[in-house]
């Protein structure tokens, strides 16, 4: 192994070593992720929730083996730049977001509202595993990046552009909002053996009182990467 090899090969081992176990970060992420819902609610229309018809059409705990045949293998690593959703006219940079001081996952910043935020703890996009992207669904001002997640739909591409000049493209195939108390960590991060996408915002109810109560999730599968 060359120099260059073991260097390369010291690096992938220690973003592993940083990443946590899936079980215990299912746990961080629920409570991270309440973080966004601090918009403000107050609009004469809310934000869309997700369709009946938009839920997986099976458990997504299936096995690997019900992943589509022609699943493309995962890219290197290499991180988030931007993402796009032209489905809901979104087009929005990304900043890397991990754990802070608590032991939440971070958001972005939610003063800039056309923002989203990778989770370095996770793999990153086109990466065998699945990878997290968190958004503001609105703030103080109005809509934020995120507002129309729940508008998507089975068939929906998210194009994720990463800083080695590929775009990784993933296929919506489900689309649910969760209560935040039963939020199920291991359903929604858990790895399916394939390059998955996970995008997610606030969403269900709101009370002035307490924000958001649930939080949509966006499924989704790696298509491409070219």
């Amino acid at each position: 192994m060359s120099a260059s090899e073991l260097a390369e090969w010291s690096d992938r081992e220690e973003r592993r070593r940083r990443r946590a176990p899936w079980g215990v970060l299912a746990l961080v992420l629920l409570t991270g992720v309440a973080l966004i819902r601090n918009g403000s609610g107050e609009f004469d229309v809310g934000p869309p929730q997700p369709a009946s018809a938009a839920a997986p059409a099976a458990d997504v705990r299936t096995p690997p083996s019900a992943a589509p045949a022609t699943a493309p293998a995962g890219l290197p690593f290499s991180a988030a730049e931007r993402v796009r959703i032209p489905a809901i006219q979104v087009d929005a940079p990304v900043t890397p977001v991990g754990l802070d001081a608590d032991g939440w996952v971070g958001a972005p910043p939610p003063e800039d509202p056309n923002l989203a935020g990778w989770f370095t703890g996770a793999v990153s996009p086109g990466e065998k595993g699945t990878s997290v992207i968190v958004g503001h669904v609105d703030n103080t001002k109005g809509p934020a990046v995120f507002y129309g997640l729940g508008a998507l739909k089975k068939g929906s591409r998210v194009e994720v552009r990463r800083q080695d000049g590929r775009t990784a493209v993933f296929e919506v195939y489900g689309v649910e909002v969760f209560e935040k108390s039963k939020f199920p960590g291991d359903r929604v991060y858990g790895s399916k053996g394939t390059p998955e996408l996970r995008v997610i915002t606030c969403g269900g109810g709101f009370s002035k009182q307490n924000g958001y109560d649930g939080n949509v999730v966006v499924f989704a599968r790696l298509v491409t990467g070219a």
